[in-house]
């Protein structure tokens, strides 16, 4: 079809329906339910019939949408065959009922009629009375386009209207499954055995201060599991204990629409949020306990975020992240077991510590043990000892010209300048009454240990950014002691298994009893080690021998 000859033609007197082209249909609905459906029908039955009985036109079997928004064409399957398919040539002419069922987005809907006229494909809007094969069809497209486009706002806004009066008038709104509730009719009521569960979640959490991933696999050893039967995912477990819901309280404006178009949210600071005692929420756990445990995972969080970064945080032992499960490929994590002789730091499968002996068969390591390998390895070292002062020597001097103090203080700035904001916050919204007396001083407590605690490490800071000055005397002062650690009088030190320890391995055929390791060195380097233990007794001071099956040897 060419686009200028038929413009002639209707300007001459002829009507659309007199012209041969080859027409198809779009039709859509933005729901499922049922007379949407019907309406779908509808409309299919009647373009059908329209196109068909219209002996220039050669029907075209059209193209159908169910139950999906017209605010954007993203998930649009047939609309998009639709597009892709005039572009191929396929036909001339296209009829659909509004320009809200083509798009309510003015920019899609100018953004496609233009592709597709550039392609030869007019479009009839014919509720709209919209050809766009007419010369001034795209100046009555803008404005249509605009009404339909501000509709969609409007309903945005009514939306948010109806949700506000629904949580006035007690309606619960937010997730339908929500584990230890059942909800219906947007009420919620305690489901006991799921909130059995959440209690148990909070207890290990505040009062035996357990972490998130020794919790799942606490749960999970004590029957506790997911809907679909696995070990709570960590990422449940806090959402479960962030959740205000659990102790009673109203959440909301956690997140705040920027575009009612594309649907984005963003998320809002806590001192934004909107919280307060419910009564149609029923508390699953006391208050108390609720506090104490978001009180102990914000302190966590803050630990974690004083290291430069989280890899530095888990890897602060020198066997983190560097113990691997052969028949799992899976890390070692630390554990600390605690007995009447003391406390003992073990390493234990991930997958172990997910789903006990049934799920991995690796026996655990003792720290130990594992510095006793090492030791073993360094004393054959020794006659390369140069080389490995040397290394040394040059990642410390790496360490500290990579240390970016500027980085870190403008951090820590802007850290406290955004704590300041939020007690400023605070303060508007204990004026305004959203707040009790009591909320206010415990959130405005929090703020000031935070600040606190920032504001001396911006001491030490700006005191190590005064004082780092490594100078060649302090490199041989510090040659010297590398030296004086290599020849072990003091014991292993971790810090030299940190920089030399690339990765162990523990075999798929390690016992309780019998273990056996391949240690892999940066220096390019394998050994495998056996360590035999007493089948009485698990404790280290009973570990028989450890003996390098073979010496370094290149791998």
């Amino acid at each position: 079809m060419n686009i200028h000859r038929i413009r002639n033609e209707l300007r001459m007197g002829k009507s659309i329906f007199d012209l041969p082209l080859r027409v198809t249909y779009y039709a859509r609905v933005s729901t499922e339910k049922d007379e949407q459906i019907n309406s779908l029908e509808n409309q299919i039955q009647y373009y059908t019939e329209l196109i068909q009985s219209k002996e220039n036109w050669t029907y075209i079997k059209g193209y159908v949408d169910e139950g999906i928004s017209g605010t954007t064409t993203k998930k649009r399957d047939s609309f998009n065959r639709m597009i892709a398919d005039a572009k191929a040539g396929c036909f001339d002419f296209i009829i659909t009922k509004e320009i809200s069922r083509f798009s309510r987005s003015t920019f899609d809907s100018i953004k496609y009629t233009q592709e597709l006229l550039e392609h030869d494909v007019g479009v009839l809007f014919q509720n709209d009375n919209i050809n766009t094969l007419d010369s001034d069809s795209e100046f009555r497209l803008v404005v249509m386009a605009g009404v339909a486009q501000d509709e969609v706002r409007k309903l945005s806004e009514r939306l948010k209207f109806g949700f506000r009066q629904a949580i006035k008038n007690g309606h619960v709104l937010g997730n339908d499954q929500l584990w230890g509730y059942d909800k219906k009719n947007c009420v919620l009521t305690i489901n006991e055995q799921e909130a059995k569960a959440v209690r148990r979640i909070f207890d290990l959490y505040a009062n035996e201060q357990l972490g998130i991933r020794r919790i799942s696999q606490k749960l999970y050893q004590e029957g506790f599991t997911s809907r679909k039967g696995n070990a709570f995912n960590e990422l449940t477990i806090r959402h479960i204990l962030c959740n205000p819901k659990y102790k009673g309280w109203y959440c909301a404006n956690k997140t705040q629409s920027v575009d009612y178009r594309t649907k984005r949210k963003i998320t809002l600071d806590e001192s934004e949020w909107v919280m307060y005692p419910d009564p149609s929420i029923p508390a699953i756990v006391p208050e108390e306990l609720w506090n104490r445990a978001n009180v102990l995972y914000k302190q966590r969080g803050q630990q974690m975020m004083s290291h430069q970064n989280a890899a530095q945080f888990h890897n602060r032992y020198p066997y983190s992240g560097k113990i691997i499960c052969e028949e799992h490929n899976a890390s070692f994590h630390r554990q600390i077991l605690k007995s009447s002789k003391g406390e003992k730091e073990v390493w234990q499968c991930k997958v172990y510590r997910q789903r006990g002996r049934a799920g991995c068969s690796a026996p655990q390591l003792h720290t130990v043990e594992l510095d006793q390998v090492m030791s073993r390895i360094f004393d054959q070292l020794i006659q390369n000892k140069q080389a490995i002062v040397d290394t040394l020597i040059h990642v410390l001097q790496s360490v500290s010209r990579e240390h970016l103090y500027e980085q870190d203080i403008t951090y820590m700035e802007e850290t406290l300048s955004a704590i300041h904001k939020k007690k400023d916050r605070l303060l508007e919204m204990s004026i305004d009454g959203i707040l009790s007396m009591e909320e206010f001083k415990i959130r405005n407590d929090t703020f000031n240990e935070q600040q606190t605690e920032l504001e001396e490490k911006l001491k030490i800071l700006h005191r190590d950014q005064a004082n780092r000055k490594q100078s060649t005397e302090q490199m041989e002062t510090i040659r010297t002691a590398v030296e004086q650690e290599l020849s072990f009088e003091n014991g292993i030190n971790s810090a030299l298994v940190t920089t030399l320890l690339d990765h162990i391995v523990v075999k798929k055929e390690s016992t309780k009893q019998q273990v056996y390791l391949e240690i892999y060195l940066k220096l390019g380097a394998l050994y495998e080690a056996d360590i035999q233990r007493e089948k009485s007794s698990f404790c280290l001071h009973r570990l028989k021998n450890i003996t390098p099956v073979q010496t370094i040897r290149t791998i």
